[in-house]
This record gives structure tokens, C-alpha cells and sequence, in this order.
């Protein structure tokens, strides 16, 4: 039966919004003539010349951090420690070390769209979604969550847009067990901004981070910058989300993808 495959991953790219500044990739693009002198200073004599067109090769040289473009955290980046709540406080893991079979697995939307930005997403908030789309959570189900930060990517405010979920809204899904959670906004929690304001209202350093700090108890993943979520079903889907293997980090980039797959679903 054919597949359809659905793109939920951006781009990495120069001078687009998508994180905060200072954090933003670069790219450095070098072109085919650019480069035949590189290509010659391996084979002495050579002259760029002696190359079809002059030319050499396309090459990019990269400045990144492991969490811009589409990526998976790892529990690492959450936190050193992991499973309090499993009775066993363990060293969390980095992203070379998560379990392959949790980065593909059918996947379920739940659509908070309509939350306003800064909202922090609760337990009973899942619920009521779930019980919407008529959903009985099954363990390592990959959950996404679509929020306005979708339709905002690239703008001004993409990353102080959008909802986030919340401690218990997290726990909720980990509880049933989830392992690996996405959202399309610049973070899994509200954006900082926001929380910024209730915490100076508050002074309560429980609500920083408060959804990737929920790794603690249960630990998890979670992909961040997903894109075109408008685009999928509640439910009906695989999503494959393998991260980059780099040894003891905090997150790898991911190509994600949601797949349709008839045979997969009947399966």
C-alpha cells in the first residue's frame, strides 16, 4: 500500500526567527568555483582549469547548537538525574543513549491552538483533549501538541508564542507511558517571557521549566521546533524522529516525519 509522508520539521537556515538572539544558526555556503583551489591542493599539478567548468565542490561549514533547527532533548538536558519517580534516581541519559524504539511509534495530536500564548497547559487540559478526539493514550505513543507558535514561526514573536504544558499536564502523559513528546513552539514549557512575569508576581522557582523539569521523575524526550502540525490528523499517523548521534549530548537534530502508512495502521 502507498506511504504518504508528511514533513514536520523547519529548516535550518540563516536570518529566519527562530530562536533567541545570540542562539541562531549560521551557515556558510561555498561554491563550486570557490572551491576548485581546495580540490586541486590534493592532486599536486592540478590546475583548476583541468576541472569541468573550473569546478570543484559545494560545500557548507556550519555553526550550530544541539538544539537549533527541528531537535529531540534528551533527559540530560532536562536535568543530570532521571525515575525519581520510579523508585530508582538514576544519571540521565544523553541523546546518543535513547532508546531507539521510542523515536518511532504512531503518533497522536492534541490541538491547543486556541490557548493563548503563555498559557500553561494542565492535566485536565489533556484530558478533555483526549477525551475529544476519543483517545485512550497507549504507552510509547509519540504525543504533539500544535499550538499558535506554528503559524508564527519565522515572525517576530515565534518565540514568545504559543502554550506550554505544564508539570502536571506532562506528568499526565509520562504517567501512561509516553517517552517522547513534541510541540511546534521554541519550548516544551510556556515561552520564557511569560513565565518570566509570574514569576516575578510569584517568586516561585518551581514554575521555571516546569514541564522539562517533569524528566526528573520520568524520563523522557521531547522534540521542539516541529512544523506543519495544522496539517495532521488527531491520530492515524507514525512519526519517525531519529536524532543525530553525538556523543553525551543534550539533543540531536532530527529529520521529523509523520507517516501514513494504511498497512502500518491495520497492522
Amino acid at each position: 500500500m502507498p506511504r504518504r509522508f508528511v514533513d514536520l520539521s523547519i529548516y535550518l537556515e540563516n536570518d529566519t526567527l527562530s530562536d533567541p538572539p545570540g542562539y541562531a544558526p549560521r551557515i556558510e555556503y561555498l561554491s563550486h568555483h570557490s572551491t576548485a583551489e581546495q580540490v586541486t591542493a590534493f592532486f599536486p599539478g592540478l590546475q583548476p582549469s583541468d576541472l569541468p567548468d573550473s569546478e570543484g565542490w559545494a560545500i557548507e561549514h556550519v555553526r550550530l547548537n544541539t538544539h537549533n533547527g527541528t531537535h529531540l532533548d534528551a533527559p540530560y538536558h532536562f536535568h543530570s538525574t532521571m525515575n525519581e519517580s520510579l523508585g530508582q534516581r538514576e544519571r540521565a541519559i544523553t541523546i546518543d543513549e535513547v532508546p531507539l524504539e521510542w523515536c518511532f511509534q504512531p503518533g497522536v495530536k492534541l490541538d491547543f491552538t486556541g490557548m493563548d500564548d503563555g498559557y500553561v497547559v494542565t492535566a485536565d487540559d489533556v484530558e478533555a483533549e483526549l477525551a475529544r478526539i476519543g483517545h485512550v493514550l497507549q504507552p510509547l505513543e509519540i504525543v504533539v501538541v500544535n499550538t499558535r507558535a506554528g503559524k508564527r514561526y519565522g515572525q517576530a514573536d515565534y518565540v514568545s508564542s504559543g502554550c506550554g504544558m505544564g508539570f502536571e499536564a506532562t506528568m499526565y502523559l509520562l504517567e501512561r507511558g509516553v517517552r517522547l513528546t513534541g510541540t511546534d513552539a521554541w519550548s516544551w514549557d510556556a515561552p520564557f517571557a511569560h513565565t518570566a512575569e509570574r514569576y516575578a508576581q510569584t517568586h516561585d522557582a518551581s514554575l521555571i521549566w516546569e514541564g522539562h523539569k517533569a524528566g526528573r521523575n520520568i524520563g523522557y524526550c521531547h522534540l521542539e521546533k516541529l512544523h506543519n502540525l495544522e496539517s495532521l490528523p488527531a491520530r492515524g499517523f507514525y512519526i519517525s524522529c531519529f536524532p543525530h548521534k553525538i556523543r553525551g549530548a543534550s539533543a540531536g537534530w532530527t529529520r521529523a516525519v509523520a507517516i501514513f502508512d494504511d498497512a502500518l495502521n491495520a497492522a
